[in-house]
């Protein structure tokens, strides 16, 4: 009798404790996460297939002692002292239809867990949610609406995800600032050695933060063959988040973007955080097929959206970009006045890139080839004094230079079937911006432009504050909703990076986010460049990448000595590998013409899907994927490789069974190679059916693309 007593009193110490445990599966019970209370701080671990992905971690938000909290300079905070109030489960399972996108259907399945936790010293709750999916989960901070919770202000929030090894890792350094860096390949205790070589000190904005901070998404994979990704979901009023690692203990932590005052975020109940996701699969192909942080945003937000539609531009750019043209019109105006200066007296220099003539030219080109738009930058009156300035009022975005007429571009555009894209470079000036916004926006809609690239170089107005920080996400989103109410689609430039937040607002049909072609002209990037971004920058929207320079050697028509890191034929592949519903044709229509067979393959290839299909992938080393076009039966395949070269075997078992295509197989040539014989490649047709097995190899730097038609 006394055993018996004895061990009922050992159940009983022991019940707390496993109350304190909830777990959470996915739904094909291959993730899971485990929520603990440690001695009233909150925990969480993750595992898929009983490995572990993240090692006990903790979650919790250090609050600022602050005038403007409610509770001032009695503030206290949200790391410890809780217990569990009340916990509820859930499953959740819908296939919704995106405006645009890799599929016409994406399935929203998971299982949830939501802990209430209340602090007693300070009789406050907050919420801790968890949404597992199969391919990894989700999970975020809620404050509902309460007296001892109103206004807080957030110094740091330290949430944390503990690795269990040292992982090789594909990394950008962090920075509140720039995300234009060159990915690297280290293990995550080579990070602080490679940090300060990582960085672009050049960069017209950098703001870097710690030796070991690193930015998201950031792709790992383990010795044992584990895929992870961590990154953030619908970050709307909200700082960006980035990532400091613990490189004794392998413990990463959440870093927030600060704001001009230093502090990392202003809340007011109720109130929730982004999503912090955490992908995982011993499959790399799953890294980039999943739609986890599209999922974890709301649904769209825009009731009518019959006037956006997928986009294939070409534009006054790439000529500006590589240094034959310029956005200025004159060297006479050391300094630009808006509404006192006078482009009517001053001398042309001659090799302003947006004039009527030369606009005209490239509209002709988009009518003759199939393109939709015509993207022009320096229409624009200011870019004389544009850059580097902390100049406020920079630019008006309504009056045009004497040498473009706006009025007979758009007409002339129109009457080919063609429209002319916007162009706001704001020179990070957001007031102005701001306050020029209403205007810019109805001078579009008169013209008929349906389609704004922004742009936010340089340090940001008002000064001392950060590109990522909680008020620049603001402004983006403000932008992107008046947008929505004058029917126009943005492409944000230097803006911050994506976390689908292109489901709710899908109007925002694209971001830069990271160095784009662009930098091909400044010196190039690596090979492995194009192969990492779709598991990296692309993990929360697509991105405006600029491809399809066929000539790869500037100084073949400029003073640029630069190249690109590809072969030709690799440049075809980013139209299929680097996802996007808005394609630049961007090299020049002269250019095209010296390689028109090669320039088929762009004109043939759409930018919408109805289903996606990734054939093999491996981090920064290749992608093959599979795209069937939303408004046919046909199917496109893009390949892509590094400075290694790869040898596809690519089973057509993805086509209908029956059915003929005709295979348009655009390739490296043998001796091709991206900096010895970049322009080598071959074209061979040939009727293929499901079933049948295409080899094809990928030269250093080099790709292939293949279109489908169906018979």
């Amino acid at each position: 009798m006394k055993k018996m007593k004895k061990l009922t009193f050992l159940a009983m110490l022991a019940l707390p404790t496993m109350l304190m445990a909830q777990t959470v599966k996915s739904p094909n019970g291959d993730v899971e996460v485990r929520f603990a209370l440690d001695g009233g701080k909150p925990t969480y671990e993750m595992s898929y297939k009983q490995k572990a992905v993240v090692r006990p971690s903790r979650l919790g938000l250090e609050l600022a002692k602050d005038k403007h909290a409610s509770k001032g300079k009695n503030e206290t905070d949200l790391m410890d002292g809780f217990t569990i109030a009340d916990t509820k489960t859930s499953s959740f399972d819908e296939t919704w239809k995106p405006v645009w996108g890799e599929t016409a259907t994406i399935r929203n399945h998971y299982n949830e867990l939501a802990v209430t936790l209340n602090q007693p010293s300070s009789q406050r709750n907050i919420i801790i949610r968890f949404r597992v999916y199969d391919d990894g989960m989700g999970l975020r901070y809620e404050f509902p609406q309460q007296k001892e919770l109103n206004y807080f202000l957030i110094k740091e929030e330290h949430t944390q995800f503990a690795m269990a090894g040292d992982h090789t890792a594909w990394w950008l350094p962090g920075d509140y600032d720039t995300q234009e860096q060159e990915t690297q390949e280290t293990k995550l205790s080579g990070i602080r050695e490679q940090f300060n070589k990582a960085v672009n000190w050049d960069n017209s904005s950098v703001s870097v933060f710690s030796p070991t901070g690193v930015q998201t998404a950031l792709q790992m994979k383990t010795d044992d063959g584990l895929y992870i990704n961590i990154h953030e979901a619908a970050c709307e009023d909200y700082a960006t988040m980035h990532l400091n690692l613990d490189d004794k203990n392998m413990v990463f932590e959440s870093w927030l973007t600060p704001d001009a005052t230093g502090l990392k975020g202003c809340m007011q109940t109720p109130c929730h955080t982004p999503w912090r996701t955490v992908l995982v699969s011993d499959d790399a192909r799953v890294m980039l097929s999943s739609n986890l942080i599209l999922n974890l945003n709301e649904p769209c937000k825009i009731e009518d959206t019959s006037w956006i539609h997928p986009t294939k531009y070409c534009g006054v750019w790439w000529e500006m970009i590589v240094g034959k043209s310029q956005w200025s019109y004159t060297y006479d105006l050391p300094s630009v006045h808006l509404g006192i200066t006078d482009y009517n007296k001053v001398k042309p220099h001659g090799q302003h890139g947006a004039t009527t003539a030369n606009v005209k030219k490239y509209i002709d080109f988009a009518a003759a080839n199939g393109l939709d738009q015509v993207l022009v930058e320096g229409w624009n009156i200011g870019w004389e004094d544009w850059a580097n300035m902390w100049k406020r009022d920079v630019f008006d975005f309504v009056t045009p230079y004497p040498d473009f007429d706006i009025k007979y571009l758009n007409d002339y555009a129109h009457s080919k079937g063609v429209k002319l894209m916007m162009h706001h470079e704001t020179s990070s000036s957001t007031q102005n911006y701001e306050r020029h916004l209403e205007d810019a926006l109805t001078l579009m809609n008169k013209y008929g432009y349906d389609a704004v690239k922004t742009g936010y170089v340089g340090d940001i107005i008002p000064r001392g504050d950060h590109h990522y920080s909680q008020s620049m996400n603001n402004h983006y989103m403000h932008v992107i909703k008046e947008a929505a109410k004058h029917h126009v689609m943005v492409n944000g430039h230097e803006a911050v990076r994506p976390t689908g937040l292109c489901r709710t607002y899908p109007n925002l049909v694209g971001n830069e986010s990271a160095r784009g072609t662009e930098y091909e002209a400044f010196g190039g990037s690596k090979p492995s460049h194009t192969v990492i971004l779709p598991f990296t920058r692309l993990q929360g929207g697509p991105m405006d990448y600029t491809p399809g320079i066929l000539e790869t050697q500037l100084e073949t028509w400029s003073n640029n000595k630069n190249y690109i890191h590809t072969t030709l034929v690799g440049q075809l592949a980013l139209y299929l590998t680097m996802y996007s519903p808005l394609q630049m044709a961007a090299d020049l229509p002269e250019n095209y013409a010296k390689y028109n067979d090669a320039f088929q393959f762009i004109r043939d290839v759409p930018c919408d899907w109805s289903d996606s299909k990734y054939l093999e992938a491996e981090p920064a080393r290749y992608i093959t994927v599979a795209r069937k076009d939303k408004k046919s039966d046909n199917w496109f395949i893009g390949g892509k490789c590094n400075e290694d070269g790869h040898k596809s075997v690519i089973k057509l078992d993805f086509l209908d069974k029956g059915s003929k295509y005709e295979a348009t197989i655009y390739a490296d040539a043998k001796d091709a190679d991206y900096e010895k014989n970049p322009k080598a490649y071959t074209i061979t047709k040939k009727t293929v059916k499901a079933g049948d097995v295409l080899k094809l190899n990928m030269a250093r730097g080099g790709g292939f693309a293949v279109s489908l038609i169906k018979k």
